[in-house]
C-alpha cells in the first residue's frame, strides 16, 4: 500500500508520494562481505574475476520465513488504486498532499466495495506469529498469508500499534514454520549492506539490495520517527516486509518511500528492529502496547534560544507548560527547565524526548537532569502510562452507507491535546482519521478537529458522537448537523449520511 508526500522538480510542481511500504526482517547466520580496495591498473594489465555468490545464500537461508500477505475487506475507495493516508495536523506536506492526493479518487464512491490488497510480512516465531504493517491489515474482514512454497494459512490479528504502523498476526498451522529473529539496528552504520524481500506488485520472493543511506529520518508520519533510510528498491506491496544486515539478522521493518510517481526513486525508510522488536514482544504477550508518559509539552531550542538560557549548545528539550497532575509536576519540573538527559539517554534533540520517554517501562522510577538557572538540576521521577487511544470508528467499514460520516473519533486527553494541539479549553471530541472520499472529507473536516456539538447535544466522547448519528438516521434524515471547532473558531457543517 502506498501515500503520498511531497517532491519537487524545477519548475516547482509539486507531485509526490509517500508509498507506505513497511519491512521486518530475520536472522540466520551467513558470511558477511568483506569491502575491495579499488587500484587503478595498468593499461595492459589482465583484470581477475572475482568469484562471489554475492546475497544467494543469504537469500536462500532467510527467505522461507517471508509471507506474503492477501487481504479481503470493504471499503469506499480501492486501496490498490488510491491507499489511505493521512498527515498530522501542521505537516509542511499537508497543503501539497491535499492538493495532488487527496480528491484523486475520481470514482467518489460512497458505497463500501469489496477489495482484494496484498503486503508482505515475515515469521518470528514457529508457532507462527508474523510481524507486518498495521496499515496492511487495518479494516480486513479476511487474512491470509502466502509462503515461499504456496501455502497458505488463515491468519488472526492478535495486535496493531497505529503509532509505529505495526501490526502481529497469528498464524492457524499445526506444525512449526520458519522463522527468522530481529537483529541490532543500533550497531547498523550508514554505508552497510542491506536486503530487502517481499511482495512488491503481488510478486512474492522478490530480493532488492542496497545500502543504509542515512539514520535518525523522521518523515512527519507520527510522534516517534525514527528511521532507518536505505536506497534497496522497495515499492507497492513490499509493505509489512522484512529489511536484513549481511548477517541475515531483521534490522528495519520499510514502511514508506518518497516518488513523485509512486514507484521506487531510491529513497526509502525502515522502522529500525530496535523500535519494532520491543513493540512486536508486547503485541504478540499483551496485544497492545504500553508507553512512558511524563506530562509535559516541549519545543526544540534555537541558538538564541540556548544562548539566553545561558546553555554553550543548542541541545535538549525545552520545557513549555506541565500537565497538572502529571508525573513531571509531581517531581518538580518547572516551566523552563530543559531536559538534557532522562533515564540515562541524552536528549540531544526535541523529537530525541517522546520516543525514550516511550520506550520508558511505565510505573519506574528515571533519573531526569535538567538546565535550570545556569546549573544542572537532577529530578527522580515515576513514569506513568500513557493513555492508550482507541478512536471509534463511524463509518469507515459499514456495509450501509447509512450513517456514514468516514471519521475516526477519539476522546480529548493530555495526550490527545498534545499530538494534535488542541487548546485546554476546547471541549469535545477529536478527529482523529477521515476516510478519503467520504462525507466528513467532502465537507472538509480533517484530523485534529474538534467536533463539540452533534445536533442539539454538546458531544464529550466517541460514542455519544456514534448516538447521536444513530438518532439522525432513524429520524430518516438526509444530513447531521456537526459544530467543529478548528484553530480556536467554531464552524457548523452538515454531513451527509445517505
Amino acid at each position: 500500500m502506498i501515500s503520498k508526500l511531497l517532491n519537487s522538480n524545477r519548475r516547482d510542481q509539486f507531485m509526490a508520494g509517500l508509498a507506505v511500504v513497511a519491512i521486518t526482517a530475520g536472522v540466520i547466520g551467513v558470511s558477511t562481505y568483506a569491502p575491495v580496495m579499488a587500484k587503478t591498473a595498468p593499461a595492459n594489465a589482465t583484470l581477475a574475476r572475482v568469484d562471489t555468490a554475492g546475497f544467494a545464500d543469504l537469500i536462500e537461508a532467510v527467505s522461507p520465513a517471508v509471507v506474503a500477505i492477501s487481504v479481503k475487506g470493504s471499503a469506499t475507495q480501492n486501496p490498490l488504486s488510491m491507499p489511505e493516508f493521512q498527515l498530522p495536523p501542521g505537516s509542511p506536506f499537508e497543503e501539497f498532499y491535499d492538493r495532488f492526493f487527496k480528491y484523486r479518487d475520481r470514482g467518489n464512491h460512497t458505497e463500501p466495495r469489496k477489495y482484494n490488497a496484498q503486503g508482505s510480512g515475515f515469521i518470528v516465531d514457529p508457532d507462527g506469529i508474523v510481524v507486518t504493517n498495521h496499515h496492511v491489515v487495518k479494516g480486513a474482514e479476511e487474512i491470509m498469508i502466502i509462503t515461499k512454497g504456496g501455502k497458505e494459512y488463515a491468519a488472526k490479528l492478535k495486535g496493531y500499534d497505529a503509532k509505529t504502523d505495526l501490526a502481529v498476526l497469528q498464524v492457524e498451522t499445526d506444525g512449526e514454520l520458519p522463522y527468522v529473529v530481529f537483529g541490532d539496528s543500533e550497531s547498523a552504520r550508514v554505508g552497510d549492506w542491506v536486503l530487502a524481500i517481499g511482495n512488491p506488485f503481488g510478486l512474492g520472493g522478490t530480493a532488492t539490495s542496497g545500502i543504509i543511506s542515512a539514520r535518525g529520518r523522521d518523515i512527519n508520519a507520527g510522534p516517534l520517527d525514527d528511521f532507518l533510510q536505505i536506497d534497496a528498491p522497495i515499492n507497492r506491496g513490499n509493505s509489512g516486509g522484512p529489511l536484513f544486515n549481511a548477517n541475515g539478522h531483521v534490522i528495519g521493518v520499510n514502511t514508506a518511500i518518497f516518488s513523485p510517481n509512486g514507484g521506487n526513486v531510491g529513497i526509502g525508510f525502515a522502522i529500525p528492529s530496535s523500535m519494532a522488536s520491543t513493540i512486536v514482544d508486547q503485541l504478540t504477550s499483551k496485544g497492545h502496547v504500553e508507553r512512558g508518559w511524563l506530562g509535559v509539552q516541549i519545543q526544540g531550542l534555537t541558538d538564541d534560544l540556548a544562548e539566553s538560557l545561558g546553555l554553550s549548545e543548542a541541545k535538549g528539550a525545552l520545557v513549555s507548560s506541565i500537565i497538572e497532575d502529571s508525573p513531571a509536576q509531581h517531581a518538580g519540573m518547572l516551566v523552563g527547565d530543559v531536559i538534557i538527559t532522562f533515564d540515562g539517554n541524552d536528549v540531544d534533540e526535541m523529537r530525541d524526548l517522546p520516543r525514550i520517554v516511550a520506550n520508558t517501562p511505565a510505573d519506574s522510577n528515571a533519573k531526569v537532569d535538567v538546565w535550570r538557572n545556569g546549573k544542572v538540576h537532577s529530578l527522580d521521577v515515576k513514569v506513568g502510562e500513557s493513555e492508550r487511544e482507541t478512536p471509534v470508528e463511524i463509518g469507515s467499514n459499514e456495509r450501509s452507507s447509512k450513517g456514514k460520516l468516514g471519521l475516526a473519533l477519539a476522546e480529548l486527553n493530555d495526550e490527545t491535546r498534545a499530538r494534535y494541539r488542541v487548546d485546554d479549553e476546547s471541549d469535545g471530541v477529536v478527529v482523529v482519521r477521515v476516510v478519503p472520499g467520504s462525507p466528513a472529507a467532502k465537507k472538509g473536516i480533517r484530523p485534529g478537529d474538534v467536533i463539540k456539538m452533534v445536533g442539539n447535544s454538546e458531544v464529550e466522547k466517541p460514542d455519544q458522537v456514534v448516538r447521536e448519528v444513530k438518532k439522525a438516521v432513524d429520524d430518516e434524515r438526509k444530513s447531521v448537523l456537526l459544530l467543529v471547532e478548528r484553530d480556536g473558531s467554531d464552524r457548523f457543517v452538515a454531513v451527509s449520511i445517505g
